[in-house]
């Protein structure tokens, strides 16, 4: 693999996909008028240009390419250089029809559309090798490609025969017997034992599946899930390889997508270079949403990443596309450094003229010139990165991890009860949420991360608990270490069956109760607590009805059959506490709960006074550099704590009359 240090490049990326191809010689140079305006130093280029640069068999076509690349080149560009493998050709899918995906309802596709090839067609795997090496064998010594970028947003599932037939070779490399694969699956349940591997069968709708998030044997689908995941990375890999071949240093990556539910992204970042990912929050999306999102994809590897893609303004694929405000970009892409990127990239650099993205927004829209507000918006905010080249690499320190898992993900959403509006990324942003207001830092790690790096540990919902998790959370806590978890946790092992013996099941000696039944709350049903400073709050959708078991409680139901039973409770284990949450609390109540977790760990904002801002900072051996962003409708104060310190971005001094207004971005250096 290439570079292995946090800071990947000279400067900050700033600029996005880039489709000359699209346009006659003469856009071309107007186009790169118009982007030196603008400050932008790199483009993302070849994403979409297998058609182009691959007509036949036989056959590759690079002139066009090579004159794009030249051209960036004397311009000095740093090129995001991408293999073009994420949609098919159209010779190919008439050729050889195998490489089209089989969708869930067992249809067979024709050519069209993108993200169609199926991953484990030996054809596309020839082709799609083959491409990424004649890519590196020619390109791979320009010092002017800083990073490839393999394929395009992977995602989506097959379920055409060749898949099927992987299935049961992945199955069988991780069961090694058909008796180990029945006792995993439950297939005694409704008498589906299986006699050998040839009777798998993929869970789709003409199996197992009920609808796409449900089915009836949730160890077959949550297998099929990490099938899939493993199938799609290793064609990255593949790829991956094949450039190493000509390139042995310059960066590998894919644009991941945040919180996408089908790709193990812990998993596929052990084999990137860098992580890279493309933000569209919808216009409704909570900052703190998209906060945690930035935040999982640092937590990945636990060092900055790339944003690949943001727009300008205008999406154009959700239902409410709605423009971003006057400073409302500038302020999220403060907000995505802030958070550890060292790239901030667009899609589109200029708008497509037809198909699907047409109005999809860009640096230079179709009226072809930079007199537009979002193009000022966006030379702006290039010639303010340029000056930020000293925060690459730099970290984001943090007390707090926040376990997300790709596994508890599907199994949680795939389980047959008790409540179909719990979902995982929800509860997840519950807790983030209340951090995030705080100016509290937070990690975002993997099941299997160092646990002893964080104070306090919060784990939501954890409802599968695979093997060795209960023993490395019981060691963490011993060791003097916080956990927060909650309803929902502890239920089932790696394969969906469930832990005998009581609710938390491994968890259940440590938080020190034992849950015996888990009542379900209708939409417009609620239920009522009670702390033990006699403050009532509400809570919705689920309450565990539990047993002390060493654990003191710190909050009891107040209604229902179970008024007066425990709900929140606090449990010494060693030389460290578990807290345990057994139902979805109101906010203003989860937040009682983390006040008292934060003050007994310790565990406080990075600065010492309230504030609707968002503040974050990036550290250097020599310094911390904050950032102060109003994303509230009202003006808000400066914190006093800045007083007296100077904007990096406007260069005046901060006093105490300072005020933000929305989407004002303060940038402060405090030398250490």
């Amino acid at each position: 693999m290439g570079k292995k240090t946090g800071k990947m490049f000279k400067r900050i990326l700033y600029g996005g996909d880039y489709n000359p191809n699209q346009w006659p010689r003469e856009i071309w140079e107007e186009d790169m008028r118009i982007f030196r305006k603008a400050h932008i130093n790199s483009a993302s280029i070849n994403i979409f240009s297998w058609a182009k640069i691959q007509p036949s068999e036989e056959t590759y076509y690079f002139d066009e390419l090579d004159d794009i690349i030249e051209m960036l080149s004397k311009e000095g560009y740093d090129i995001v250089m991408a293999t073009s493998t994420a949609a098919l050709p159209a010779w190919m899918v008439k050729r050889y029809p195998e490489v089209a995906r089989t969708d869930y309802y067992g249809r067979k596709h024709k050519f069209g559309q993108r993200h169609n090839a199926c991953p484990n067609s030996l054809v596309y795997q020839k082709y799609a090798k083959a491409l990424a090496e004649e890519l590196a064998k020619r390109y791979g010594n320009n010092k002017n490609i800083v990073c490839w970028h393999v394929n395009n947003e992977y995602g989506g599932e097959c379920y055409c025969e060749s898949c099927e037939k992987a299935f049961r070779v992945w199955l069988r490399k991780k069961y090694k017997t058909i008796e180990a694969l029945n006792k995993a699956w439950n297939m005694e349940f409704w008498g589906h034992t299986i006699y050998d591997w040839d009777e798998t069968v993929l869970p789709n709708a003409l199996s197992e599946g009920i609808g796409e998030d449900k089915t009836a044997f949730a160890g077959i689908s949550i297998d099929y899930r990490r099938f899939n995941s493993d199938s799609l990375l290793e064609n990255f890999k593949m790829e991956r390889d094949a450039i190493r071949k000509y390139d042995p240093d310059t960066p590998i990556t894919n644009n991941l997508m945040g919180t996408y539910k089908g790709l193990d992204y812990f998993k596929w970042a052990k084999e990137m270079d860098i992580v890279s990912w493309d933000n569209y929050p919808a216009y409704d999306t909570p900052w703190s949403m998209t906060a945690m999102r930035h935040d999982l994809m640092r937590g990945l590897k636990g060092r900055p990443f790339m944003l690949m893609e943001q727009t300008p303004s205008q999406q154009n694929w959700q239902p409410y596309n709605s423009l971003k405000r006057p400073g409302q970009m500038r302020a999220q892409s403060y907000q995505t450094v802030a958070h550890g990127a060292d790239t901030i990239q667009f899609f589109q650099l200029r708008r497509s003229v037809g198909a699907c993205e047409k109005f999809h927004g860009a640096v230079i829209a179709h009226v072809g010139h930079e007199n537009t507000r979002v193009f000022r918006e966006v030379a702006q905010l290039g010639k303010e990165l340029k000056e930020l080249d000293c925060i690459l690499g730099s970290d984001n320190p943090s007390k707090v991890g926040i376990i997300f898992d790709w596994d508890n993900y599907w199994a949680l959403e795939y389980t047959s009860g008790p409540h179909k509006d719990l979902k995982y990324v929800d509860q997840i942003h519950n807790y983030y949420r209340y951090f995030y207001e705080k100016n509290i830092p937070v990690d975002m790690i993997p099941i299997d991360g160092d646990f002893s790096k964080y104070d306090v540990v919060v784990a939501p919902v954890l409802y599968m608990v695979k093997e060795g998790v209960g023993e490395a959370l019981e060691e963490y806590v011993k060791n003097g270490g916080t956990l927060v978890t909650s309803f929902m946790s502890g239920i089932v092992d790696q394969s969906d069956n469930v832990y005998l013996g009581g609710y938390p099941g491994p968890l259940r000696k440590m938080a020190g109760i034992w849950v015996e039944e888990i009542d379900a709350l209708a939409p417009e049903q609620h239920n009522t607590v009670v702390f033990t400073d006699g403050i009532e709050y509400t809570c919705r959708m689920l309450c565990d009805l539990m047993h002390l078991e060493g654990a003191e409680s710190l909050a009891n139901y107040s209604s229902d059959f179970y008024a007066g039973t425990p709900v929140v409770t606090r449990n010494k284990f060693g030389k460290g506490r578990v807290y345990y949450i057994g139902t979805d609390l109101e906010e203003s109540a989860l937040d009682k709960v983390l006040d008292q977790v934060t003050a007994e760990a310790d565990v406080s904002s990075i600065i010492n006074e309230p504030t609707k801002l968002e503040v974050t900072y990036r550290e250097s051996e020599k310094e911390r550099l904050y950032f102060i962003i109003n994303f509230v409708k009202d003006e808000q104060p400066l914190p006093k704590c800045f007083a007296g310190k100077r904007d990096l971005l406007s260069g005046d001094e901060l006093g105490d009359d300072t005020k933000l207004k929305q989407y004002d971005v303060i940038l402060v250096s405090i030398h250490k």
